[in-house]
């Protein structure tokens, strides 16, 4: 089953369900007037908004024209957005890029940090900032949707919470990042609002390519029309989905419709840092990879970051070639101070 929010001049727009081709749609409002609404009563909700996604596959359902540039991101708004860094190839590198050693414990207790949630992007939606010197960059991600879980929850349990899966681009402002975090405090305004794929779909919707609480496909990543990164996000994933959220849990219960994303995707090659895919390698998810592999081996970083009329696009396919979750496309610009994201 695949879900959208639809735009309909609301805060949260409107529930549909979307055929698996992201070819048509049809309205659940009567089932769950929103995604939220949906997931509160996951149990009742979910059997109705599945017996509707049959019909609309059978063409027994009135429906529309699916257009991604019409939908929110399937939580427009969220309870909860906990962003994690699973990829410990990603972090290794961080460290390295800065002669920092990475502490052991890097690999068996997750990194995770608190996003903002209450004003999500539109996967279609321009990437907006003020500046460009704030050092712009994309990352590509996975995210999943739970249902209520408890404190404390085991990892099977947490796995077991998981509803929906999704997309996400978790833009990062990589020239603030480094004075914020040396306050000691954590992120804020280096972590504007993030983005997500048209829509959200369930584990089912994976086939085998779910496997042990992962995706296991290639996240192709493209910058102004051009290939930057396919790297396999089922593949150098340290810690999988129920550990994520587990460890989100381990102090607080998470309220149904909390989002945790998995961090940068990341790859190795042959034991060490990842190639661009012009050398044959599987690229990278986000700029400050390729950019600290650059200040490893030469010294200093030279690509640049993302500048206003660069073109992002983040899509997931399935062994058929076909799209699962549909494309975030976006477009950088610059704020102009009238318009809300």
């Amino acid at each position: 089953m695949k879900l959208a929010t639809l735009k309909d001049g609301s805060r949260d727009g409107r529930l549909i369900v979307v055929t698996r081709d992201l070819t048509q749609y049809a309205d659940a409002g009567e089932v769950a007037r929103t995604l939220q609404a949906a997931l509160d009563d996951w149990p009742a909700t979910a059997p109705k908004l599945t017996r509707l996604a049959e019909s609309l596959e059978a063409g027994s359902v009135p429906s529309e024209p699916f257009d991604p540039r019409h939908v929110h991101s399937p939580l427009p708004r969220a309870y909860q957005w906990a962003d994690g860094s699973a990829y410990v190839n990603h972090v290794e590198l961080v460290r390295r890029a800065r002669n920092a050693d990475m502490p052991t414990t890097f690999w068996t207790d997750p990194l995770m940090y608190q996003g903002g949630s209450d004003s999500f992007l539109a996967p279609c939606d321009p990437i907006l900032a003020a500046d460009e010197r704030f050092g712009i960059d994309m990352e590509g991600e996975v995210a999943v949707i739970v249902d209520d879980v408890a404190m404390g929850a085991t990892s099977r349990q947490a796995r077991e919470a998981i509803r929906l899966v999704m997309l996400v681009n978790d833009v990062s402002l990589r020239g603030l990042i480094p004075d914020e975090l040396a306050k000691g405090f954590g992120f804020f305004q280096s972590k504007p609002s993030s983005s997500f794929s048209p829509v959200a779909v369930t584990v089912d919707e994976l086939g085998d390519a779910w496997k042990d609480g992962k995706v296991h496909l290639p996240l192709l990543v493209s910058m102004n029309g051009i290939p930057f990164g396919r790297a396999n996000a089922g593949r150098d994933m340290t810690f999988d989905f129920g550990q994520l959220v587990s460890h989100a849990a381990k102090t607080r219960p998470l309220a149904a419709g909390s989002i945790i994303g998995s961090g940068t995707v990341s790859n190795k090659r042959d034991g060490g840092p990842g190639k661009p895919i012009v050398e044959g390698g599987d690229g990278y998810s986000c700029i400050a990879e390729i950019r600290m592999i650059e200040t490893i081996e030469h010294g200093g970083p030279k690509t640049p970051y993302l500048h206003f009329g660069d073109r992002v696009r983040i899509e997931m396919k399935d062994k058929h070639g076909a799209s699962i979750f549909g494309a975030i496309e976006q477009t950088v610009r610059r704020y102009a101070g009238d318009e809300r994201q």
